[in-house]
């Protein structure tokens, strides 16, 4: 089963992409369910109940669904928490030893895009880089878990991310911050599905990406430093994960950082691939600098003239 988001930004529409009898696929309008997926729906048992409408034939088909855009899986999350260097192989090629406990930041949740919108490369950017990543969604309130097993239960279910990255703002000299390099306009895709937790191994699955048709990444998940559960408990024991939050669990090795590869340029495209989770797709384009005789400019110039 597949949960997703289409429509135009703002206006999702929440469905299910599930085989009928017959194997096909077809994609069912979830909103006699549900209004949209989010940190409510998961709460209150939503996925349950949507495989339940789903098996009773409860849930009309979405006319002309092929040709709606694809959102985030998931209505904007409260928190979009990070794990950094979570593979050993890309802590190596980012010249760094592999942690000993997991790297945790974190990326404003308005950086949250769909996987298949065209994703700006900022104005002043020259290493501007992509990371393949399993998004793992929470399903439960998890705060000072007791255990790993508890942990493991908070999970609602996973998604494909690019955790986009500006290395020039995030790493080098004084002024080197992740937040500044992880915040970037629409620089997380999700999507383009939500798989419920029970319907994927998180503990083996295949990520790939490619910049230009040309292969990049490609790992696993059974790779991982510190898998789901322990990430997800540890991160418990320092914030208060919601419902509908999602986790990027970190990245593989393969990325521009790595010197093997040039940085996004205008023009590039993005693909990534989890296998059972999706694919997908971004073409990047440089953004221009806001005029000075912009709307927003010349707004602050009237308030500091008034």
């Amino acid at each position: 089963m597949k949960i997703a988001r289409l429509g135009e930004p703002g206006l999702e529409i929440p469905v299910i992409i599930a085989a009928g009898a017959d194997g096909e696929e077809r994609t069912h309008d979830a909103r006699p369910v549900t209004t949209d997926i989010d940190g409510g729906f998961l709460s209150g048992g939503g996925i349950a109940r949507l495989c339940k409408a789903v098996k009773r034939g409860e849930l009309p088909l979405l006319e002309g669904a092929a040709a709606l855009r694809i959102g985030s899986p998931v209505a904007r999350p409260n928190n979009v928490i990070c794990i950094g260097m979570n593979y050993a192989a890309h802590a190596a090629e980012s010249g760094a030893q592999p942690p000993t406990i997991p790297v945790v930041f974190l990326k404003p949740n308005n950086t949250v895009t769909g996987p298949f919108d065209a994703a700006p490369i900022p104005p002043l950017s020259a290493k501007y880089d992509w990371e393949v990543e399993l998004g793992v969604v929470i399903g439960s309130k998890a705060s000072y878990l007791a255990s790993v097993e508890e942990a493991a239960d908070a999970v609602a279910g996973y998604l494909v991310a690019n955790d986009l990255s500006e290395r020039a703002y995030q790493i080098p000299g004084a002024a080197g911050q992740w937040t500044k390099g992880k915040s970037l306009p629409k620089s997380t895709p999700l999507g383009p599905w939500l798989v419920p937790a029970a319907e994927a191994d998180a503990n083996n699955l295949q990520l790939r990406s490619w910049v230009n048709g040309e292969p990049r990444q490609d790992s696993n998940t059974a790779d991982l430093i510190f898998d789901i559960p322990t990430v997800i408990h540890h991160l418990s024991q320092y914030m208060v994960l919601e419902p509908g939050d999602v986790v990027l669990t970190g990245t593989p090795e393969g990325v521009a950082l790595s010197g093997r590869f040039p940085y996004l340029q205008d023009g590039d495209v993005v693909e990534m691939e989890i296998a059972g989770l999706g694919r997908q797709r971004q073409e990047f384009f440089r953004a221009a600098p806001r005029a000075a005789g912009s709307d927003v400019a010349q707004t602050a110039k009237t308030a500091r003239e008034a």
